[in-house]
């Protein structure tokens, strides 16, 4: 009795978690009412949304997470091994970009944050996109983004990512796992109307462009 007891509590430790997290997503657009919409739906998952304009900006932005966190982390070494709730706020959870934007795309800016020796490398990426091409759609995947999103983007499509902030908050919580653990997250291929998964885009045969996201047909 008391091992079942023991057994039921931890089974939902990490839904506790997932509900009492107010995760950080960094959002990328160019298009100041995209970043509006895009702040809007996120604060309505209960994120803590910070929005930039451009791929660089991105990265700067992220640069300077480093080093505050490697100044924090130093300050506080000799104290305590736990991060500060402070500390945890800073974290990004997942990065949210647009394909198209001027000088430093989308894509480019995946690549950057999923290079082999990037300090990023583990956070999850999901890249939006009014226009449907396969081809794009394939690059982004193969460059390691968990979605491509078409625009205009809806509150379900935002509240079917938690997945991916579920794998950046397990990752945090066991740094000795790597990015093994996403299998699960792949093999559940969620058909939405305008969400396009892993295995969905990166079948062979050929998306068609329809007027309206809701009538795109994702074989």
């Amino acid at each position: 009795m008391h091992i079942q007891m023991e057994l039921q509590s931890d089974v939902p430790d990490t839904q506790q978690q997932m509900e009492q997290q107010h995760f950080h997503v960094l959002a990328v657009d160019d298009s100041p009412c995209e970043r509006k919409l895009l702040e809007r739906l996120l604060r309505e998952c209960s994120c803590k949304v910070t929005c930039v304009e451009s791929g660089d900006k991105a990265l700067e932005y992220l640069n300077q997470l480093d080093t505050h966190q490697s100044n924090s982390a130093d300050s506080t070494a000799s104290s305590s091994s736990s991060k500060s709730p402070q500390q945890e706020g800073l974290k990004v959870n997942l990065i949210i970009t647009d394909y198209s934007m001027p000088g430093m795309s989308g894509y480019d800016l995946l690549k950057t944050v999923k290079g082999s020796s990037s300090s990023w490398k583990d956070i999850p990426v999901v890249v939006i996109s009014s226009e449907n091409v396969p081809s794009r759609i394939s690059m982004c995947l193969q460059e390691g983004a968990e979605e491509f999103l078409l625009k205009p983007l809806k509150l379900s499509d935002l509240k079917n990512l938690q997945p991916h902030l579920l794998k950046s908050l397990v990752h945090s919580n066991k740094d000795t796992n790597c990015s093994t653990d996403t299998g699960n997250n792949d093999n559940v291929v969620k058909m939405n109307n305008n969400v396009i998964s892993k295995r969905i885009a990166m079948s062979p045969e050929p998306s068609e462009r329809r007027p309206k996201p809701k009538e795109l047909a994702v074989v």
